[in-house]
């Protein structure tokens, strides 16, 4: 298992029900190095799956040390974003949910 696998998979053990209480979302994470992932968070529930969702609300586009970073509190992701590490497409105000989705 990759460190981004590891990281990936974590996400799930951090994971806010209470947060995702009756919202229906798909972030999508390209991993520029390694594999890419997609969180479906749907009514407090997270399904994680490798690969690509065609359906994303946002995609967050980062390379796996940012990922692990900003996934164990080391990086903030505002300043990740800021500083041109993490980038965003689609509706990027979605990407400030990941911390209460995911809190450290």
């Amino acid at each position: 298992m990759s460190n981004v696998d590891q990281t990936i998979q974590g996400m799930k053990a951090k994971f806010n029900s209470s947060a995702a209480a009756g919202l229906d979302l798909i972030f999508q994470f390209n991993i520029t190095d390694a594999d890419n992932y997609y969180i479906v968070v749907k009514d407090g529930t997270c399904d994680i799956q490798q690969g690509d969702s065609s359906d994303a609300n946002v995609t967050l586009i980062m390379d796996s040390e940012t990922l692990q970073g900003i996934m164990t509190g080391e990086t903030d992701g505002m300043q990740a974003f800021m500083s041109g590490k993490l980038r965003t497409e689609g509706d990027m105000m979605l990407a400030l949910k990941l911390g209460e989705l995911f809190p450290n």
